[in-house]
């Protein structure tokens, strides 16, 4: 466990004896994405909700006994990780060609952390009533196992370069209440939904014109829906710490994990 926090309202301090406080468990952090801006880009969302959150760089954290003592389960990364060790975080390691010592830093091949028994834990965590917040790459997770991509709602499919693009809200959720269309300057992610396109909150597009690939400039950028007796949700925005604390998307965050924990 990489950093424990509390968050406590001031105006909900008396009764916290009364009600006992609920726990999250946040995985964060991969090769792309630095755990510390995340840990400090959620701190800002979770402050004054009266939750304890762990965050955890540790994949293998991700098991039934320890999802036992929470009630939602936040995953800020991908799928992949570096048996073999990698020369930099960042995609591009032509730079390495002039290292002195270029052969002690094989570039490894990624493997999938996630085994088919974390998938099963997370599907009977939020089956019993739990909540699951999934957010930005997360959706890469997803084409490591048919059991997470079927909780998760969908699978990644790419994105280009950090530039600019509008969120709106669609489809009337609580998550979305009174959310208004934002501008971010973030990494666009395009997924595959699976789900039923109502449970469909967000969409993304690059007002400019610019597409990706084969798929035109617009993007689903949120979904929200029940899964047994817990609930699911997905979120694509969140490459850097300007993009999570995006007035209007901090606000949304918040909503989205009241909704998780069936406060709103």
């Amino acid at each position: 466990m990489v950093n424990r926090r509390t968050f406590l309202g001031g105006a909900l301090a008396g009764c916290a004896a009364a009600q006992p406080r609920r726990r999250v468990l946040a995985l964060i952090g991969d090769r792309y994405h630095n755990p510390d801006y995340i840990r400090v880009g959620l701190n800002k969302v979770f402050d004054g909700m009266n939750l304890d959150v762990d965050y955890t760089i540790h994949y293998d954290e991700l098991t039934a006994a320890k999802l036992k003592a929470y009630q939602l389960f936040l995953c800020l990364r991908d799928g992949m990780i570096w048996p073999d060790g990698y020369l930099g975080p960042d995609a591009y390691t032509a730079y390495a060609a002039g290292l002195e010592n270029r052969s002690d830093f094989p570039e490894g091949k990624p493997a999938q952390w996630l085994k088919e028994e974390q998938a099963v834990a997370l599907k009977e965590f939020v089956m019993a009533g739990n909540g699951f917040y999934s957010l930005h790459n997360n959706s890469h997770v997803s084409l490591s196992s048919k059991t997470y991509r079927d909780v998760q709602g969908g699978a990644y499919i790419g994105h280009p370069p950090l530039r600019p693009f509008q969120v709106r809200a669609v489809n009337a959720h609580p998550i979305t209440q009174g959310l208004k269309p934002f501008i971010t300057n973030d990494e666009q992610h395009y997924v595959d939904y699976d789900k039923d396109p109502k449970h469909i909150i967000l969409e993304a597009e690059n007002i400019d014109g610019l597409t990706f690939a084969k798929h035109g400039t617009k993007s689903i950028a949120g979904w929200a829906y029940d899964y047994g007796k817990g609930r699911v949700v997905f979120t694509s925005i969140g490459h850097t710490i300007h993009a999570l604390w995006a007035g209007e998307h901090t606000k949304m965050q918040r909503r989205a994990i009241q909704w998780l924990l069936k406060d709103i």
